[in-house]
Parts: structure tokens; C-alpha cells; sequence
């Protein structure tokens, strides 16, 4: 669970109502929404909340280091709350279903010295791509009609 909500209140983040909504939504895990998502999760708990409050509490709690901004292939940003624990991305080149997942060992052993550049290197990103299984299922069918 990404426990956001405990996070932020600990930081003494003032918790409006509408911003209560938005991080009520965000909060779980594998959350992994984009704002138009968000937005309609919000407006369903809270039907006066505005798309502006939305976009600016996700942009809020991106610059607290609170919620991370995951990008996709040629689609829409998705705002993950499980911020303060370090793992990867498997995303569905399907659907776009994103998930958490967390490799063993250290992901920087996989990038020699010499290609480092002369960097500094303070973190990773790694994007696992596949099928989810629902997809995979859809893509075996259709090959075999063929």
C-alpha cells in the first residue's frame, strides 16, 4: 500500500476536501491513474471538485516528491503514490496497464563504467514492456484466426 495519505499528513500538508479526494484516489497499490482518471474518481466522490484542482494537486504532489509522473509509450502521463519505495514499471503494450515490480540486486551493476560517461549516476528507470495476460489471451486468438 503506498500509504500517501499517512504521508502527507505527517508533512502537515494542509488536506482541503478536494485535495483529500485526489489523494483518496490516488492512494493503493499498482495505482497507476492518469489525470483524466483521477479527475473522473475525484468528480465521482466529489462532483463540484474542478479539473484545474486536479491537474494542480497532481502537479503539487509531483513537486513534493510524493506521487512519481510515469510515462508511457505514446500515451498519457500516469501518477504513481508509491513514491518512497524504489521499484520498476511493467507496462502493457496493449492496454497500458502499469504495474509496480521490484528486480533483485543493484540495477547499476548493468551499466559498465565506461559507459557512464563520466556521470555521476544517482538513479534508475527501468520499463519492463510486455502483454498482460488478457492481452496476450486477445493476441493468441487473433493469431490463430488468421
Amino acid at each position: 500500500m503506498s500509504n500517501l495519505l499517512e504521508r502527507l499528513r505527517r508533512r502537515g500538508w494542509r488536506m482541503t476536501a478536494q485535495r483529500r479526494v485526489v489523494a483518496e484516489v490516488l492512494d493503493g497499490e499498482h495505482i497507476h491513474l492518469t489525470a483524466d482518471e483521477v479527475l473522473a474518481r475525484a468528480t465521482a466522490r466529489l462532483p463540484e471538485i474542478s479539473r484545474a484542482t486536479v491537474y494542480n494537486t497532481l502537479g503539487e504532489l509531483v513537486s513534493l516528491g510524493e506521487v512519481i509522473e510515469v510515462s508511457g509509450v505514446g500515451r498519457a502521463k500516469r501518477y504513481d503514490p508509491n513514491a518512497h519505495r524504489d521499484h520498476q514499471h511493467l507496462v502493457c503494450a496493449g492496454c497500458g496497464t502499469v504495474r509496480d515490480v521490484h528486480p533483485e540486486g543493484d540495477l547499476l551493476e548493468g551499466l559498465p563504467a565506461a559507459e557512464r560517461f563520466g556521470f555521476t549516476v544517482t538513479g534508475v528507470e527501468i520499463t519492463y514492456r510486455g502483454l498482460c495476460p488478457v492481452c496476450g489471451a486477445e493476441e493468441a486468438v487473433e493469431s490463430a484466426t488468421e
